[in-house]
């Protein structure tokens, strides 16, 4: 099998190797090809990962390569992980927003909105290039935030693609360690939009064990997410972290003003990790990555594959919705349980939500279909539509100053700017 890592020189690579060598029964894989155009960068993953390989005795060969055609040639999975002008222009998308009283963050909000609007391009070229010379029967998956506008535009150009995304198998690994089973024990009622999700269940051996959970540990679970215990006591079910942004969203957005950006931190991490892959004698994953952020994603990307290849499990992906959620269109992309049948992947049934839940799915929905158009077809107006459209935005003179500052922070990477 041939994978090939479209952002091979991300720090993040060897994470995924850590989890080829680890889990090779499930997933064996004879060539990996890591994509990258910073040539510096590349060659020091390139060269970990082999170390890494190497160490474990895992016979894959790694190929580096900056030409996307050569990496992708007949590729039997490819694997897309991009961030469009690296920290510097997260690091914008962190901090212009604060200027409207507007949380800065890189996957939602003003901020997310600008990184769709650099990646949508990018990724639809890429996957132009993945459709014409990878195998026929290929698949893309998407580990590219905002994950579903970047899925829902591959899907929607024709790509064969899915969205991939770490929260749920987060959140399935640390109930299984607070439960003390296995983790293949555990499913989950994961239900949403990426990075706005719900966990409605969990489920060991056919018995729903969440209620106790949010009897026995509600406070646990509350400090985990950073979210209010009666808040999940009202739910009867556990947000995703990324709900901080919608239900605490003036207490995070002074946590940002008074601290430095996430941006800023991972810049210094991603410093320290390259010294250590630049270091011959390292052959293990650095505890360093940890700190990187992305856990357990390479057991995510691994379990998605094996279940591509025909093992039967249900993963949590982003995929059309066609009904699963009857208040959204067919098209749009979710995030929930499925199963890949052989030939493309079908979601697993979804009781029906409470209205407030579904309103505001309803209405991040209705914001990311105006932020894919104005990604593909660009335009002010379009730019300033999604803008307003967003939860956290709403307000017209504020959001005719938040597309303002997303277009001069953004206009070398938007040509009709």
């Amino acid at each position: 099998m041939k994978l090939a890592i479209v952002g091979g020189g991300s720090t993040y690579t060897p994470e995924l190797i850590d989890g080829f060598a680890r889990l090779r029964d499930v997933l064996p894989l004879d060539e990996v090809h890591l994509v990258d155009p910073d040539a510096h960068r590349l060659d020091l993953v390139a060269g970990m990962a082999r170390r890494m390989l190497a160490r474990a005795g895992h016979p894959a060969t790694v190929v580096a390569t900056n030409d996307l055609v050569a990496g992708v040639s007949d590729a039997d999975a490819v694997l897309v992980q991009l961030r469009v002008g690296g920290q510097a222009t997260r690091n914008d998308d962190e901090t212009w927003p604060h200027d409207e009283h507007c949380i800065g963050q890189e996957t939602t909000g003003p901020g997310g909105f600008a990184k769709a609007l650099r990646t949508v391009p990018v990724m639809l070229s890429i996957a132009d290039v993945v459709r014409r010379h990878a195998r026929p029967d290929a698949w893309i998956i998407d580990f590219t935030n905002p994950v579903g506008i970047v899925t829902r535009a591959l899907l929607q150009d024709g790509h064969r693609a899915v969205g991939l995304c770490n929260v749920a198998i987060g959140f399935q690994r640390r109930f299984a360690a607070t439960l003390g089973v296995p983790h293949e024990q555990v499913s989950l009622g994961h239900v949403g939009l990426n990075h706005l999700t719900w966990e409605r269940s969990v489920t060991v051996d056919g018995v729903d064990v969440l209620p106790g959970l949010l009897s026995d540990r509600l406070d646990d679970l509350a400090d985990e997410v950073e979210l209010a215990p009666a808040l999940l006591a009202q739910f009867g079910m556990v947000p995703s972290y990324y709900l901080r942004y919608y239900y605490a969203h003036d207490e995070v957005l002074a946590e940002q003003l008074r601290e430095p950006s996430r941006a800023s931190a991972v810049q210094a991490i991603e410093n320290e990790l390259l010294g250590l892959y630049a270091d011959p004698s390292v052959d293990t994953k650095p505890e360093a990555l940890e700190r990187r952020g992305g856990a357990f994603y390479s057991e995510a990307a691994v379990e998605l594959i094996a279940a591509m290849r025909g093992d039967g499990s249900v993963r949590v992906v982003n995929l059309r919705n066609d009904g699963v959620l009857p208040f959204l269109p067919d098209d749009h992309v979710i995030e929930v349980p499925a199963r890949f049948d052989g030939a493309t992947f079908v979601a697993e049934p979804v009781a029906a939500l409470p209205d407030d839940i579904a309103g505001l799915i309803g209405a991040v929905t209705g914001y990311e279909r105006l932020a894919l158009d104005a990604a593909v077809h660009g335009g002010r107006d379009r730019v300033l539509r999604a803008m307003r459209a967003h939860p956290l935005v709403l307000q017209h003179d504020r959001a005719e100053r938040l597309t303002d500052l997303l277009l001069a922070a953004n206009a070398r990477f938007l040509p009709w700017a």
